[in-house]
């Protein structure tokens, strides 16, 4: 599908690119590197701008890129490790902000632009159609209630906006997921929408209920959920879990899918106590870890 230029056009301006600078030594670096480029949408004239978490956590620095290759130095202001979302601010009045849209009217079916940055003055723009809106799971301890995957494949770095041919952005683009089809996932706006007073006044979503995190890459296998791997010095390293361990139960709860998993460790908090028993080498084993806070392990350093 082919958007239309001129709809494209009214919604370029708030397309940003971001350059984020991350200390060597934060323990998000060995994934993602150090040095990393992301795209972002101004949200609000007075300088706050929406992106993925994954590009800016553990940023020294990061710098903002508007059209016409104007900059501009970027505070990161709130950020939410669990839906993935972040919140920068620069000091700039008037700019042209995107119209944020309801998502909950999105179905199968619905057409869709997405913009994203690929260079400090180049933006790019990837047509398609909404073909799921629902539940969305992934490896790293991640599970969203609600997501949006469309055949619009992120046409640049994350974080950019997905919209509709009305002009309202109803997602921030997060990844691709060629892996499973040509298509990629965004994030709604909805989940900053109804937090946006929480994200600016702490920084982060106060009334969600805290979640433990185990620090591992969870793989669905016919048996279970097998780790795949583990969070260098992370809450499971620390308690010993392994790649190749498949998780047979949470406090003596079944895991019987990964969905299961995350379900029931986040009915735990940082700081509690969580016994796991695992398959290993053909024999069960119980292995005790202290359930992480994911926010904290990843805070800037």
């Amino acid at each position: 599908m082919d958007a239309s230029v001129e709809i494209v056009k009214h919604l370029l301006p708030p397309v940003v690119h971001i350059h984020a600078t991350v200390a060597r030594e934060h323990p998000s670096t060995q994934i993602l590197g150090n040095d990393r480029l992301g795209s972002g949408v101004v949200v609000d004239s007075s300088g706050l701008i929406l992106t993925v978490n994954y590009v800016v956590m553990g940023a020294q620095s990061v710098e903002v890129a508007f059209a016409k290759a104007r900059r501009a130095r970027a505070e990161i202001v709130a950020q939410d490790f669990e839906v993935g979302l972040a919140l920068l601010k620069v000091k700039r009045q008037g700019l042209r902000a995107a119209k944020l849209g309801n998502g909950e009217a999105l179905e199968p079916g619905t057409a869709v632009i997405a913009l994203a940055s690929t260079g400090t003055q180049e933006r790019r723009v990837a047509g398609g159609l909404v073909v799921h809106v629902g539940e969305f799971e992934a490896y790293w301890e991640y599970l969203l209630d609600r997501s949006i995957v469309t055949s619009a494949t992120n046409p640049g770095f994350g974080g950019g906006g997905l919209f509709t041919l009305t002009g309202a952005m109803v997602g921030v683009v997060s990844l691709n997921l060629n892996e499973i089809a040509r298509s990629s996932l965004a994030i709604p706006t909805d989940y900053y929408r109804k937090h946006e007073h929480e994200l600016l006044r702490h920084g982060r979503v106060v009334s969600r209920p805290r979640r433990a995190w185990l620090g591992v890459f969870a793989h669905p296998v016919e048996e279970g959920v097998v780790v795949a791997g583990v969070v260098p010095d992370g809450p499971g390293d620390r308690g010993g879990l392994q790649e190749g361990d498949l998780i047979v139960s949470l406090n003596a709860e079944a895991v019987a899918s990964r969905r299961d998993l995350y379900v029931r460790l986040w009915r735990h908090e940082p700081g509690e106590r969580l016994t796991l028993e695992v398959m290993r080498d053909s024999k069960v084993r119980r292995v005790e870890v202290l359930g992480g806070d994911r926010a904290y392990f990843f805070r800037q350093l």
